[in-house]
């Protein structure tokens, strides 16, 4: 069996609502078919917090082998580095994070906050906090760049606001199975990081087209007046639907690029910063002056269905 525990740091609980979700695996199966033996969730757990306090003893002196330690939550490093603004029983949970990522086979950061620091190291950032091996785009958070954990790899950085469901199971299957993942330059599992929200998104032809909303509520495209950030955000949220049914942009809000690690960024999220009139940040690849051209083709090019959004979205 391959133990698992689970730590929450600073954070909302998000992740362990949205793999609840999950399905394929689901998290029950990942416990009953997937050989995890799950020692400690602080929701999911039924035995009293002496439990805890056994595991964390135990996990310590080597009596309990730890195989993977989820990190749900920025690390809340104030004041002054103490960590004691997050604390359990007077001890720094950054303390307590530092000792189970020494004894952990690996070591995965669910979602965002735990990843880069996320909503909480937004600026002004009042608690200093950090993401475990990351803080916001600099390698180096918790843990210096160069650490590793006892199989060999950094920190797995299961980005998002939530994270997927099911970038979280698998990758927790795949680790309980032996096969290490593929990692992008911001330790992110290429399995789920490697493809745009723009893509399966039903909003593309109106991209491709230059017909786009300027309010919300329309089946238009949302990148170049709403802040739409599919373009350039890793993830597989139109690929891999949520709960099989849906996404942020299908549901018609703009994709916030909540996998970066610049996540949340200093701007208003409902709208596109321009330089004229076409946006400062372009899809990945794109060059501005072969855009500008394109766009203003395209759009004298569309048909008419598409000018007068009679698409389904």
């Amino acid at each position: 069996m391959t133990t698992l525990f689970w730590l929450q740091t600073g954070a909302c609980g998000g992740e362990s609502l949205a793999i609840l979700s999950a399905e394929a695996p689901s998290f029950e199966g990942l416990v009953t078919s997937h050989g995890l033996e799950l020692l400690w969730h602080p929701s999911l757990s039924h035995a009293p917090m002496k439990r805890f306090d056994s595991l964390l003893e135990a996990i310590e002196s080597g009596a309990q082998t730890l195989d993977i330690i989820c990190i749900e939550g920025s690390l809340i490093t104030a004041p002054r580095g103490s960590g004691l603004f997050d604390s359990y029983q007077g001890r720094a949970r950054i303390d307590i994070v530092r000792m189970l990522a020494a004894k952990a086979g690996h070591v995965v950061a669910m979602g965002t906050c735990a990843s880069f620091g996320g909503v909480h190291a937004a600026s002004p950032n009042p608690s200093d906090c950090i993401g475990l091996q990351f803080d916001r785009e600099q390698p180096g958070g918790l843990l210096p760049p160069e650490w590793r954990a006892r199989a060999g790899l950094p920190v797995i950085n299961i980005a998002g606001c939530p994270a997927h469901p099911h970038a979280m199971t698998q990758t927790l299957a795949a680790l309980a199975a032996g096969m290490a993942p593929r990692l992008d330059a911001l330790n992110r599992p290429m399995d789920f990081f490697n493809t745009q929200v723009h893509q399966g998104c039903t909003r593309n032809e109106y991209h491709e087209y230059d017909i786009e909303d300027e309010q919300l509520g329309g089946p238009a495209c949302l990148f170049f007046n709403l802040g739409c950030q599919g373009p350039m955000t890793q993830a597989v949220c139109n690929s891999d639907l949520w709960q099989g049914v849906s996404s942020k942009t299908r549901a018609g809000v703009p994709c916030f690029g909540c996998t970066a690690p610049n996540f949340p960024r200093d701007a208003d999220l409902f709208a596109t910063a321009k330089i004229g009139d076409i946006p400062l940040r372009l899809p990945a690849g794109v060059e501005r002056a072969r855009y500008m051209a394109y766009k203003s083709l395209a759009h004298a090019a569309a048909p008419t269905r598409v000018k007068d959004k009679k698409m389904d979205v």
